[in-house]
């Protein structure tokens, strides 16, 4: 009985070991160029690419956060990307983005 135990112990001890790696992994393929982050973006918030401008971006897991700014109007936006590395095959889903400092709405078809 005690055999089982310890192997019970480290099989869940692998598992976790495992998960936890897998976003150091999705983090490390991640193929979102700044071209595809303002071509994806700049869709979703009615500017063509060349209107936006990165402030900055980071990539935590299979999501990259991406500050935007208007070249011209100044206006501020925070952008989701999720996707975009070896477990999504390079694909990713529409952005979600808002204001900044507003909260994003994550579902865009209900209010």
């Amino acid at each position: 009985m005690k055999s089982i135990g310890i192997i019970a112990a480290s099989a869940i001890a692998i598992v976790l070991t495992g998960c936890s790696s897998l976003g150091g992994i999705a983090e490390s393929t991640n193929t979102l160029t700044n071209e595809k982050i303002l071509s994806q973006s700049a869709g979703v918030l009615g500017y063509s690419p060349s209107e936006l401008s990165i402030v900055s971006k980071r990539t935590e897991s299979t999501n990259t956060y991406v500050n935007l700014v208007g070249v011209k109007d100044k206006k501020e936006y925070v952008c989701i990307i999720n996707g975009g590395n070896l477990f999504s095959l390079g694909m990713t889903n529409p952005p979600v983005c808002g204001k900044k400092g507003e909260r994003i709405n994550s579902n865009p078809f209900q209010r």
